[in-house]
């Protein structure tokens, strides 16, 4: 591209974002086909700029973001960018409720702002299952220097991608789940796109490449930890060393030590680990599946190694072990139970996160959302909330609103199960601005499950097993319960959570199961300003993608 086209496009794309005065950061993502071979077996996966994992999107509180997005795929394509809370922006958010799809060939630029976040997330692909194939990578939003992190600032950043991993890609995954077949046990587990080291010379193939951790003894380095999996929970861990929990999703944690942690699908976390082990060997860092019958699993178990820079040697001998707690629910359930917010540290801003009093703010609604296990409707297999497997919509429902095209979708979603029979539509929860609500995720299938919602963190007061019921309402913690945007529902549990419905748009909802949400497990939360002014939410910006019955208006 000539340099002067290249100014005057960051020129266009600066005076187009709505907080000029903050600074910005530029982004090309280039996605695409490559083959490679993490489990020993060719197959094509989805690279960012030729990378998988895709590269790191780096920036910092409040600056400005714009990712070029292209789409060198042979199918529609949508990136998605969850935890980040992009105010009064759902316009940006990449799902099918809010955006037309990027078609083949062609480009387009995501711009949103970081107002007040920190942490680390990840983004991914969010269409037609293609998180199964990659196209996924990390975010960092580092502190502004004018805000101490409640720790010492350490040696490194470390960023560790885990996720369960089949050799067929998503197309192939996806005919599966069309034709009403069951997705059955991954094939493996990856640690930075890479299959395990050679820890057993039965279950692993010789000449797979595994990632490789450097390290030097005696410094402590910030591990940022992400599953960005299909339905898999794993078991984090590193041979010998503790894993000091600080943040996770954007908020700091009370900080406690760990031997081994639980990260469910969607969910991000950062650990310090300090190098004070004596080196006589390399260690092992293992991802291994959780909430399953190990023994058959035993093969689903991603291995990377942690060397120092003195080790004496390559690691050898068995794994560290996984817990014991598996036929123990309530211990298992302890450690996610056990993060607490840090009330005490700042966040994106100078004041305390714990300001905000969320246990003395009366709660204005109560949606309960059930989830059972698959089942046919219409001759499809399907998921459901309340009994609604939701259907995508053709027109993206803002769009739709601005342009009164009726019929697009209901404002009727149940805010508790009616027992009725379970139906395939395109249902909302009209939710009410500056509402103050409680959600119960009550989960009645038969598998753990994670739930996230886009443009919003949520304090997660309470889990526990059994069914929800009003009195359950006595046991929540109503003081420093952690806020995040993805929380894991134990199968056969509940867990609660409470959200301050103050960030206009339309926002999804949805189970983090690749799987479940592909088969309509979702809904999308309608949250309007009554006294609408035009300030409140963002107009659609212009660059904005017609699709469906606004097809017509695309340039």
């Amino acid at each position: 591209m000539d340099v002067s086209l290249s100014l005057l496009i960051h020129i266009a794309l600066l005076s187009s974002l709505c907080f000029a005065e903050d600074a910005y950061v530029f982004y090309d993502f280039k996605l695409s086909y490559i083959t490679v071979s993490p489990l020993g077996v060719p197959q094509q996966v989805i690279a960012v700029n030729g990378a998988f994992p895709g590269q790191v999107l780096n920036a910092t509180t409040n600056d400005n973001v714009a990712i070029n997005v292209h789409n060198q795929l042979d199918e529609n394509l949508l990136m998605s960018w969850p935890g980040i809370q992009m105010r009064r922006n759902s316009w940006q958010d990449g799902v099918l409720g809010t955006n037309c799809p990027v078609q083949p060939k062609k480009n387009f630029t995501y711009q949103f702002q970081v107002k007040d976040q920190i942490g680390s997330f990840f983004y991914f692909p969010s269409l037609n299952f293609q998180r199964a194939s990659g196209g996924f990578g990390p975010i960092i939003i580092n502190n502004r220097n004018v805000i101490r992190i409640p720790f010492a600032p350490p040696d490194g950043d470390i960023v560790i991608l885990i996720c369960d991993w089949y050799t067929q890609n998503h197309t192939a995954l996806r005919t599966t789940l069309d034709s009403g077949g069951e997705l059955g046990m991954p094939d493996g587990v990856l640690i930075n796109g890479k299959g395990p080291y050679r820890y057993n010379t039965t279950l692993v193939p010789d000449g797979i490449p595994y990632e490789s951790i450097n390290v030097d003894p005696g410094k402590t380095y910030r591990f940022r930890v992400h599953n960005v999996g299909i339905s898999t929970s794993l078991n984090f861990r590193i041979q010998g060393h503790n894993l000091l929990l600080v943040e996770t999703e954007g908020h700091y944690t009370i900080q406690q030590n760990f031997s081994s942690f639980d990260i469910h699908m969607g969910q991000s976390y950062s650990f310090l680990v300090t190098m004070d082990q004596n080196a006589t060997t390399d260690y092992y860092i293992v991802a291994s599946a959780r909430y399953v019958n190990e023994s058959v699993w035993e093969r689903v178990t991603g291995v990377a190694i942690l060397h120092y820079s003195n080790s004496g040697g390559p690691a050898t001998g068995p794994l560290p072990v996984p817990p014991s707690d598996i036929y123990n629910q309530w211990s298992a359930m302890s450690q996610p139970k056990s993060i607490r917010q840090n009330t005490s540290a700042s966040g994106a801003r100078p004041n305390p996160q714990g300001s905000f009093h969320y246990g003395s703010i009366n709660v204005t609604d109560t949606y309960v959302l059930q989830s059972l296990p698959p089942l046919m409707i219409d001759g499809k297999l399907r998921s459901t909330l309340n009994g609604i497997s939701f259907v995508n919509p053709d027109t993206p429902f803002r769009l739709a609103d601005l342009h009164n095209v009726k019929g697009s979708y209901k404002l009727d979603f149940p805010n508790k199960p009616l027992g009725r029979t379970p139906h395939m539509d395109r249902s909302l929860i009209n939710a009410t601005y500056k509402g103050f609500i409680e959600v119960i995720l009550q989960n009645n299938d038969t598998r753990m499950q994670s739930f996230h919602m886009d443009g919003y963190a949520f304090f997660v007061v309470g889990m526990d097993f059994g069914q929800w019921t009003e009195n359950s309402r006595n046991n929540y913690n109503k003081w420093d319960a952690i806020s995040r945007c993805t929380t894991e529902v134990y199968p056969g549990g509940w867990t609660a959570i409470l959200v301050s419905l103050d960030n206009v748009g339309v926002w999804n909802l949805r189970v983090e199961n690749l799987d479940r949400w592909y088969l309509g497990q979702e809904t999308y939360m309608k949250i309007m300003n009554p006294e609408e002014n035009g300030d409140t939410e963002m107009a659609p910006p212009e660059n904005v993608i017609y699709c469906g019955s606004l097809q017509s208006l695309q340039k």
